[in-house]
């Protein structure tokens, strides 16, 4: 749930901070509950007003990436990292930038975030962004070398550990190496059994090992 930084709202009256705060934390608990229309139809007007308040754009931001809107949503996750320096929607910002095409602009990103010693789950998620756009460019085998940089023996598999498995193993299934693909997806299905399709993925590839 957002909270407000002090520091951000402290030229408002006490009245209006309480109620950004009330506002932001209603919206927060819709975008929670995936009522992203009911979350956005509140921020609209507080990411107009509250320009300058970093929480109020980066949930505005995350909600309209979640609806689809890339271009606002990158517009708003490019004033949130403008005005904070923080790197932990950068992941989200450069997806944005693959959904449009700004390909270049991912492997930027991914440059940067690579060099700003990130937490584990946020330079995952951002290889898992680079290798999508590497794949997008014709280059899977490219993408296939960047995943398999990462965290793939963790001691406590997490939910960000199997999207990148789940990524590779799908790599592995696109350029016909399919005892790769159904070992990664049996990895998975091993740790989380319902992650997304991966009964399915298993069921296409055969339950064999090759």
């Amino acid at each position: 749930m957002p909270q407000l930084d002090p520091a951000s709202v402290r030229d408002l009256p006490a009245s209006e901070r309480d109620r950004l705060a009330h506002r932001l934390r209603d919206a927060g608990e819709d975008f929670l509950a995936e009522r992203f229309g009911d979350a956005l139809s509140t921020l609209r007007p507080l990411a107009s007003r509250y320009a300058a308040v970093a929480e109020v754009q980066e949930l505005y931001g995350l909600t309209l990436y979640r609806l689809g809107r890339w271009t606002a949503a990158s517009h708003r996750l490019e004033q949130y990292e403008a005005l904070t320096r923080a790197i932990d929607q950068l992941p989200v910002l450069a997806d944005c930038y693959r959904a449009l095409g700004r390909l270049n602009d991912v492997h930027d990103v991914w440059d940067r975030l690579r060099h700003a010693d990130p937490d584990a789950e946020t330079i995952t998620e951002g290889r898992i962004v680079a290798a999508g756009a590497l794949t997008d460019e014709g280059r899977p085998r490219d993408a296939i070398r960047l995943l398999e940089a990462g965290p793939l023996r963790p001691k406590g598999p997490q939910e960000h550990h199997l999207r990148l498995w789940y990524a590779l193993a799908d790599l592995y299934d696109r350029i016909g190496d399919l005892q790769r693909a159904r070992r990664g997806f049996a990895r998975i299905a091993d740790v989380e059994p319902e992650f997304v399709d991966v009964q399915d993925r298993l069921a296409a590839l055969g339950t064999h090992n090759a």
